[in-house]
């Protein structure tokens, strides 16, 4: 009962917390209101020390959407941790997650918002390792590095904030706009926003936290640690000068596209969808990057919807079937799982765009945004190209676990009586349903008038479907000698490594550092060092000693023969 009341309370507690935070930012919206709230922490000899917070509609918004999944994870994870001796701190865990979030959403300043950076990012640790187990070590302690990176590029923009004499960067954005300064800043801040979000060339560590409970998985890879830095972005949009953009489409798009690949050749479901929401991450930052910051935003609250449902619905799955990951153990779950199996596909049907889906109003709004914008050959490419892998990925996905028979017969007995994660999943499946119209009706009041030849406008439908057709082919493959897989091995592993990424930019750069650091323990430490230092100084005195021993033990002769020769050296002097 201890458990359930921590459980309970948070869940309550969170529930009717984003309520409230959801009905302000529809208010907000509305009426146009920004609130600035200052503290005054300490005053010392003239200097202020104040905290700062702002709530607008997009903070408020936001902090709504978080509260809310954040709460139905709490009453999920109830049911999916039960047992665990550790639950409290767990929960505890999460909740200090949740803070450190919100901390980081309504913070106009840059030191506030490293704070909840900085909280992000240990608490994670605490998280990803908390199954405590060499692979969960390894992904704990790539997750904090890689996030270590944007810490030091948001100190260096700390530092050239010393400039402006305040670090309330909100205020600079629009008058500082073009100058260098704020170039350089907004540099550090995309550099901070490419680690937090996976981009290119720091991704190889959002797989690799999906050793963390899945729980944490739906709550990081919804709506708090990977957005973090694209809701920086959005904030820091209006500074954005034109190098900076291609230099952000180029890599987002390439991200988008890579993790879109490396889906489709993943059998672990965890994975897979880690995988799709990396590619979404490329979506939003692409689309930033050509200047549709409110597009961006939508498509953000949109995907934490379908992504946080879609990773609950996994996380049922792997719970009954004995904690296997592997999709080609599964199939045939639509019997044995109806409720499940239906909320995973409404979300994996809301990321693939289906209409009046969540994921729909906000991909088919920025595909249409971008045949309208100035984009190239390969921009465009990228983007339909993506979106085709997005549904390829899906419905392959979609084969293995609902068609086909039942593949392996000791998982046969699969039920579905944990009532809580079953509420949890049902008060987000609502909300996936639902809350793409809502969101486009409160952020884009006024339709947008997108005008469009036939063929560009039945473009995202037929890349949709032909995507759709290839994953499902794709999934039909007998295993044998033939299988394209095999016959093509290098290409299949080139991309299922995500581009070699992991051994690149992981064990590459920690190789030859450690290398160097071997090398110097045997040259130095174990060698010369060891020769010269402590166990050659050891060796000395203990010889020295050695024979000031046997001197002083032998017998009275030559304790004489020394009182003599003292004697004659006495003498001898005198005599001089």
């Amino acid at each position: 009962m201890k458990y359930m009341s921590i459980c309970y309370i948070s869940f309550v507690y969170l529930l009717l917390m984003s309520l409230l935070m959801i009905f302000l930012g529809f208010y907000f919206i509305l009426s146009g209101k920004v609130v600035f709230i200052e503290w005054e922490l300490v005053t010392l000899n003239s200097n202020l020390v104040v905290m700062t917070f702002l709530f607008d509609w997009m903070s408020l918004m936001f902090m709504g959407l978080v509260l809310f999944i954040s709460s139905l994870v709490i009453l999920y994870s109830e049911d999916y941790m039960f047992g665990d001796s550790n639950l409290d701190r767990f929960i505890y865990l999460v909740l200090l997650f949740v803070m450190s979030m919100m901390f980081l959403i309504v913070s106009p300043n840059i030191i506030s918002i490293l704070l909840g950076w900085d909280g992000l990012g240990l608490v994670s640790y605490c998280l990803v390792i908390y199954y405590q187990n060499v692979k969960s070590y390894n992904a704990g302690m790539l997750t904090a590095l890689s996030n270590r990176v944007g810490d030091v590029a948001l100190l260096m923009s700390i530092a050239w904030m010393l400039n402006f004499g305040s670090w309330n960067y909100i205020y600079y954005l629009e008058c500082m706009k073009g100058e260098v300064v704020m170039s350089i800043i907004v540099m550090f801040v995309f550099l901070a926003a490419m680690t937090s979000s996976a981009q290119i060339p720091f991704s190889s560590w959002l797989p690799a936290a999906m050793a963390a409970p899945t729980p944490v998985s739906a709550l990081v890879h919804s709506s708090t640690l990977v957005t973090a830095g694209v809701y920086l972005l959005i904030r820091f949009s209006s500074s954005f000068d034109d190098n900076l953009m291609v230099l952000m489409f180029f890599i987002s798009g390439m991200t988008m596209f890579m993790a879109g690949l490396g889906a489709n050749f993943e059998y672990d479901l965890k994975k897979i969808i880690a995988l799709s929401t990396l590619s979404q991450l490329g979506l939003m930052m692409s689309i930033l990057s050509l200047g549709f910051y409110d597009l961006a935003f939508f498509h953000l609250m949109t995907h934490a919807l379908f992504k946080a449902l879609l990773f609950m619905c996994a996380g049922f799955v792997i719970h009954s079937m004995s904690d296997s990951q592997d999709i080609r153990f599964m199939g045939s779950l639509s019997l044995q799982m109806p409720m499940t199996m239906s909320c995973l596909m409404v979300s994996n049907f809301a990321l693939c765009g289906l209409p009046y889906l969540a994921g729909f109003y906000s991909k088919d709004l920025i595909l249409e945004m971008v045949s309208m914008n100035y984009v190239n050959v390969f921009g465009f490419f990228l983007f339909y190209f993506s979106t085709g892998l997005t549904v390829c990925y899906s419905f392959r996905l979609f084969y293995y676990v609902l068609c086909g028979d039942f593949n392996l017969s000791s998982f046969y007995f699969v039920s579905e009586e944990s009532y809580n994660m079953l509420n949890g999943m049902m008060g987000l499946m609502v909300m996936v349903i639902l809350g793409g119209s809502i969101l486009g009706w409160v952020l884009f009041p006024t339709p947008s008038c997108v005008v469009l030849p036939l063929y560009l406008k039945m473009l995202v439908i037929v890349v949709c479907l032909m995507g759709a057709l290839v994953g499902y082919e794709m999934s039909k493959c007998n295993v044998g000698d033939n299988l394209l897989m095999l016959s093509n091995l290098n290409v299949s592993v080139f991309m299922g490594s995500m581009w070699f990424m992991p051994y690149i930019f992981t064990y590459g750069i920690s190789l030859w550092p450690m290398l160097l650091g071997y090398n110097y323990l045997l040259v130095f430490d174990s060698g010369w060092n060891e020769y010269f230092g402590g166990q050659g100084l050891y060796y000395l005195f203990f010889k020295m000693s050695y024979v000031n021993q046997w001197w002083q033990y032998n017998n009275l002769s030559m304790f004489m023969l020394l009182f003599v020769m003292w004697i004659c050296v006495l003498v001898f002097m005198l005599f001089v």
